[in-house]
Formats: C-alpha cells, structure tokens, sequence
C-alpha cells in the first residue's frame, strides 16, 4: 500500500533496476572515488577482527572490501528489499557470505534491537533522511570505536541542484526527496556522543567525515 509502509518514498527511487546498476558497476569498476576513501580509512585506524555496521548499504560492496581487509563480520540495515538479492549474490562470489548479515530494520524508530559494532557506516544515506539528529544519534551510538559517514556539499550549486531534483521527483508523482543538511550541524550531533572528527575528505559530489571515539 503505497505510503503506508515507506512514507518517506524509497521504493520509487531505490527499485530493483537501480540495484542492478549499482552491482554491474561494483563489478566493472569497483568502488566509487568516495566509498574507496571511507574504506581507506578505515582500514588505516584498523579493521583486524572488527563488527562492521554499515546502515542503508545497498548492494554491500563496502562491506565486502571491509571483509577483505580483516573485518570479522558485518550487518546491513536497509529500509528497503531491493538489494538483498544482489547483495547476497556479491557476497557469494566474494566468498563471505557466511560474514553478512542483512536486515529490514529502521535504526531511528526502533534502536534498541541492534547490537553496537566496532564500526559504523553510513555512505549516501544522511541525504535520504528528513531527521539527520536522529539518524545521525542513532548510528553514533551503536558505534564502539569509528563511524564514517558522507554527505553532499552545502554549497549553492548543490542545494540548487537538489531543489530541481525534488521538484521534479515530486511532478512525476515521487514522495522521495533528497536533503543537504549543514556540515557542522550533523557534526555537531556526533561531537555530542563523545566522537572526534579525524578525517575530512572534501570531494565534488560527496564529502566524507571520519570520526572517532576517543579513549575515557
């Protein structure tokens, strides 16, 4: 039933076909410039037996290069079904299937199930969510010792860029909409739980901000 389970409109943009674009490129070209930063550094502060939480990580090749690199296992919160198949298919081919563990599960309205990880990631998602405090609380505090995220520019190129595409979501019929919420508010929010900014990458269409739980 159309706005009943997915008010917020993920469905229409998040199909099946936009899914299958997303693994066909993982697998010509492998991460994008702005997933293969947010890898790196994790990688660099230490991924030897960690639990990876990553939320709204589509078809989960994040997760698959986290794994690589020494991750002990993973979780996927996703809000729709759409990648499962093509995430299971991945992880299979990647050998590690065994490690993933996926979930329709909305982290904001229901916290208390999900266990904390070691890591948490959140890449493309804080634009998707009206709310950035309380996805944005949520995920910090399931996050043991590091939490990446990315977000577009708040620039006014950017900001324009995004009122076209709502508006035009919303003349064809769309309920998705896509937000650039400010940098330092959504930082602001994280700094709140006890994590310090330790990596900014300042890309063109994605920034990344890598943060840390410091030591009490």
């Amino acid at each position: 039933m159309p706005g009943c389970c997915d008010p917020l409109g993920f469905d229409d943009v998040f199909s099946p076909q936009f899914a299958r674009k997303q693994a066909q490129r993982y697998r010509r070209r492998g991460l994008s410039s702005s997933a293969r930063d947010i890898v790196e550094f994790l990688a660099a502060r230490g991924l030897a037996g960690a639990t990876v939480l990553e939320i709204g990580g589509g078809v989960g090749e994040i997760q698959l290069e986290l794994l690589k690199r020494g991750a002990l296992r993973t979780r996927n919160l996703e809000l729709v079904s759409a990648y499962d198949a093509l995430a299971g298919e991945l992880a299979r081919e990647a050998g590690v299937a065994d490690r993933v563990d996926r979930r329709l599960h909305d982290i904001v309205e229901s916290p208390e199930p999900v266990e904390r990880a070691d890591v948490v990631v959140l890449h493309r998602v804080v634009c998707c969510y009206p709310d950035y405090e309380r996805l944005l609380g949520a995920a910090a505090d399931h996050a043991g010792r590091v939490l990446v995220f990315s977000h577009p520019p708040r620039t006014v190129a950017s900001r324009a860029f995004l009122s076209a595409q709502n508006a035009f979501l919303r003349l064809t019929g769309h309920r998705y909409q896509a937000f650039a919420h400010p940098p330092e508010a959504m930082l602001a929010v994280l700094r709140d739980r006890g994590l310090t900014v330790v990596h900014t990458r300042r890309g063109l269409v994605w920034h990344v901000e890598g943060l840390e739980r410091q030591a009490a």
